[in-house]
């Protein structure tokens, strides 16, 4: 009996011994954020991020990280999947019930992890309530931790950090910020609004910079300046976590990972695969591993990569079948030759639209491939619920320059190619031009490969490129079959909500 008494406290204590050797891990995202909206990343305002900035001065921050799909709920899925939307099956705004997959929670868990999370929690798992063992903020809690307010971040971080310490675990906590996802501080998506959580900065509509992908008007820049102050409400938040976290005693064993789900809610932007669309202002702090200030120019990291590096860092086995790759070596300061472009995905809208888009980027070219704009379709999603999208149509009637925009915003073609170098904003289409045919080739080549490799049902599609009349029918199943997911999504409330 002694000798078993013994057993188990021997256990015990190496396990302590064994979670005071790990790493915490604290995640940390922003909603609907451009990279070039960072200061560090080039944003000509100033002190528009500076929490931010410290986080990159005190790490390392990835010039060319990309997330894989363009909206929020698929994004978030294919970063703690470790897959792709069409292999975890989250390729829209609705839950899958009975996942074959393991999430990060259940692998951080089975780890020995205390798993915690504030915001965005719907979002963040395939199917919800999930067991995590902490949710900060739903329910009844709700109004006690306002997602636009900077001191909620502060106190569900302290109260995540806390939890973890009772339970004498390491923490995996993920903290997502709202900011600056809509409503913008003081706007809505038609007006100005009524908002008591003021951000640290205000900007005018003068002095704030317009994306070359959006027409330089007025009211363009009204509804951007409120954008820009909800990204300073975003850093604020930023600097609260990582407050509550110098606080709590844990700065040094943990881990912080920083990036935004996709970029800002506007045309060109969100729900897109274009260069500004996946583009993510990635940082990593890791005190004694990572040195200050790096500056990562030789890999593209990629948000299917997110799980298995994470995993890497806790020290948990890689379960089979996922995508993504680990970039662990490149935090520990190696080299990582084959992390030299990033795979891209859309499938539909939270809307039940259906625009399938596939696409590859390297350092320098973006290919993307859309099969739904075969026989005339309009593209239908977020960013054309601004003021920025109204403003745009009502250009277009007397401007050809906005018209041509407007034109190549909702009606594409089915292969897109960027030369990134020369046209960051990916306006100028070089599909067609002969100086770049070996590079699309290439590119073209490569994505395929991925399709084929990862069983992408739109993979069918891509080898009948060529044909519009089977892109059309093919897309036109897509959505139908979307409609009837819906119809039935509908009439499963009705009834639950009849009892």
């Amino acid at each position: 009996m002694h000798k078993y008494i013994l057993r188990l406290l021997l256990l015990s204590l190496f396990i302590s011994v064994v979670a005071a050797e790990r790493p915490n891990i604290l995640f940390i995202s922003v909603d609907d954020m451009n990279t070039d909206s960072v200061g560090v990343y080039g944003n000509p305002l100033e002190d528009i991020t500076p929490h931010m900035d410290q986080l990159a001065a005190d790490g390392m921050r990835f010039e060319y990280a990309h997330v894989m799909v363009g909206n929020c709920y698929p994004g978030r899925n294919v970063m703690f999947s470790g897959r792709t939307s069409h292999s975890n099956l989250v390729e829209g705004f609705y839950p899958i019930r009975n996942p074959h997959y393991p999430h990060l929670v259940d692998m951080m868990k089975e780890g020995g992890y205390f798993t915690g999370i504030f915001g965005k929690v719907g979002h963040t798992t395939p199917y919800s309530p999930y067991p995590w063992d902490l949710i900060i903020g739903e329910g009844e809690e709700k109004e006690d931790y306002h997602f636009k307010d900077a001191d909620a971040y502060f106190r569900s971080t302290l109260r995540g950090i806390e939890a973890a310490e009772n339970a004498e675990k390491p923490f995996c906590l993920l903290i997502n910020i709202s900011d600056p996802h809509l409503p913008f501080y003081k706007w809505s998506r038609r007006q100005e609004i009524k908002d008591p959580y003021a951000p640290s900065k205000l900007y005018t509509q003068e002095e704030i910079p317009v994306p070359g992908y959006l027409p330089d008007t007025p009211n363009v820049r009204k509804e951007l300046s409120h954008y820009y102050m909800s990204v300073s409400r975003a850093d604020d938040c930023l600097g609260e976590t990582l407050r509550a976290l110098d606080e709590s005693g844990q700065a040094d064993k943990t881990v912080v990972m920083f990036l935004s789900d996709h970029g800002m809610p506007f045309p060109f932007a969100k729900t897109c695969l274009y260069h500004h669309s996946t583009r993510t202002p990635w940082m990593v702090r890791w005190p004694g591993q990572i040195k200050p200030g790096t500056h990562d120019t030789d890999h593209m990291i990629s948000a299917l990569d997110l799980l298995p590096t994470l995993l890497d860092v806790a020290g948990i086995q890689h379960p089979q079948g996922l995508e993504g790759r680990s970039f662990y070596q490149v935090l520990k300061g190696k080299k990582q030759p084959e992390l030299d472009h990033v795979f891209k995905e859309y499938n539909e809208s939270s809307g039940r639209r259906r625009h399938p888009m596939r696409g590859v980027q390297s350092k320098r070219f973006n290919y993307i491939f859309n099969p739904w704009a075969a026989g005339g379709r309009k593209f239908q999603a977020a960013g054309q619920g601004t003021l920025t999208y109204r403003e745009m149509v009502a250009l277009a009637e007397t401007d050809p320059a906005t018209a041509k925009l407007l034109q190549q915003y909702d009606y594409r073609v089915v292969e897109e190619f960027f030369d990134i170098e020369k046209d960051p904003d990916n306006l100028n289409n070089l599909i067609d031009n002969p100086e770049y045919q070996d590079e699309i080739a290439a590119h073209r080549a490569k994505l395929g490969q991925f399709m084929e490799k990862t069983k992408d049902p739109v993979y069918p599609a891509f080898q009948k490129r060529n044909d519009p009349s089977y892109l059309d029918g093919f897309v036109e199943a897509l959505q139908t079959e979307a409609f009837r997911r819906r119809d039935v999504e509908r009439e499963r409330q009705r009834r639950e909500n009849s009892n």
